[in-house]
């Protein structure tokens, strides 16, 4: 088990790194052909749009699928999207109707390689490990996607736009080598895929504390898509930022997560699940009204960013920890899946939005402004349910035996 988690861990973090790199060159290459905020937002858009068409199938499919063979086609697909869109960079041939579909069809492939990922972690994790190897899981990512990655991406995207993309075929190589060689098997019996689609969405619906964090997440990701649809312009036109300055800022708002990932395990056990997420999704929203009011430099924008990316990584270690446990092994691909319809599936209605906001009176920083004012409202509706937190772990048991 050890091992299959070690591989896992790597090829998610080698991912990480190629994701983190095409997360820098997608909006630069979008920039290069519009200065549109709604055209622009439009890439961000289409590439998350898949979560509201194709979350729950993938959960339905990848529940009756070995996760390993699953994750090995899907990056598969990837890498060939990817080095396509390398090739048509190379002929200068790229519009925003290809940015558009390879956003779309990268974004189809990512939704099932999450909701893979959501189901192989507890099967090479035992239970009270998993806020050790969440917490590992997110270190990685923040460390590569945000961190490492950007900066490398709007480097290698100043000399050539293929240069970062063929970057990211690459990894995507080295991951499908290391996921073939896991031992772990992941095959679900039960109903078919389609017939079983929507009982995640039930179960996840009768849980009061598992749908609240689901929604505040949905929220949240309305809110986050609403500043990093139009991030680049914010970065050209209010920090007066190029193309290698754009690349540091992303990395630095990815220093948070990495420090929040680091010490999630240690803060949750001494403080617990519940009182970790009601303090992040307080502080979060206080930071992003700070980026609208006061952010016009990149050390501001950097201190401010780190506070909602410490904030975002901590809560994905306690609010997927306490789902990994709670659910029933067999139904945890839909329930995943079903979660993240709902949640991520707000992703492409807060791009449109940003877009929108940012050509409104309120100009480039109205996202953000927006963006705050609504995590803060949801914050304070949600915390009393939160209070049942500690409720969960107890109920656990009861959970499964009725599955």
């Amino acid at each position: 088990m050890k091992r299959d988690w070690r591989l896992l861990w790597t090829a998610s973090t080698v991912t990480s790194l190629g994701d983190g790199v095409f997360v820098a060159v997608l909006p630069l290459l979008a920039a290069t052909l519009t200065t549109d905020p709604r055209l622009i937002a439009g890439v961000t858009a289409w590439g998350t749009l898949p979560w509201l068409l194709a979350a729950l199938p993938a959960g339905a499919i990848v529940d009756r699928s070995d996760g390993r063979r699953a994750l090995v086609v899907v990056q598969c697909c990837q890498a060939l999207l990817v080095g396509a869109l390398a090739v048509v960079s190379m002929m200068d041939a790229g519009t925003m109707a290809v940015l558009y579909g390879v956003a779309f069809a990268l974004g189809t492939a990512e939704t099932f390689a999450k909701v893979t990922v959501q189901k192989l972690i507890p099967a090479v994790t035992p239970s009270d490990r998993l806020e050790t190897a969440n917490g590992q899981q997110n270190a990685a990512m923040f460390a590569m996607k945000l961190f490492l990655g950007p900066p490398i991406g709007a480097l290698l995207f100043s000399f050539s736009a293929a240069l970062p993309l063929w970057l990211d075929v690459a990894a995507f190589a080295v991951s499908v080598t290391l996921v073939a060689r896991l031992t772990v098997r992941t095959v679900a019996s039960g109903r078919s895929p389609a017939g079983g689609v929507w009982a995640g969405a039930r179960w996840l619906a009768g849980h009061r504390v598992l749908r609240t964090l689901t929604m505040l997440t949905a929220v949240a990701n309305l809110a986050n898509f609403m500043t990093v649809s139009t991030l680049v312009l914010f970065a050209r036109q209010r920090l007066g930022l190029d193309e290698v300055g754009y690349g540091v800022l992303l990395s630095a708002m990815g220093v948070g997560g990495v420090l929040g990932s680091l010490v999630s395990g240690r803060l949750i056990g001494r403080f617990g699940g519940r009182a970790v997420v009601t303090t992040t999704i307080f502080t979060t929203p206080v930071a992003m009204l700070g980026v609208a009011s006061l952010a016009t430099d990149l050390p501001t924008m950097a201190a401010l960013t780190t506070v909602t990316s410490a904030g975002a990584s901590l809560w994905n270690v306690a609010s997927t920890s306490l789902r990994q446990r709670t659910v029933p092994s067999g139904l945890i691909g839909r329930v995943s899946s079903a979660g993240l319809m709902v949640s991520w599936g707000m992703q492409p209605i807060g791009a449109v939005l940003g877009g929108l906001v940012a050509v409104s009176p309120l100009g480039i920083a109205g996202p953000w402004m927006v963006a705050g004012a609504l995590r803060l409202l949801a914050a304070v509706l949600a915390t009393p349910v939160l209070r049942d937190w500690p409720a969960v772990a107890s109920a656990d048991l009861d959970h499964v035996g009725k599955a």
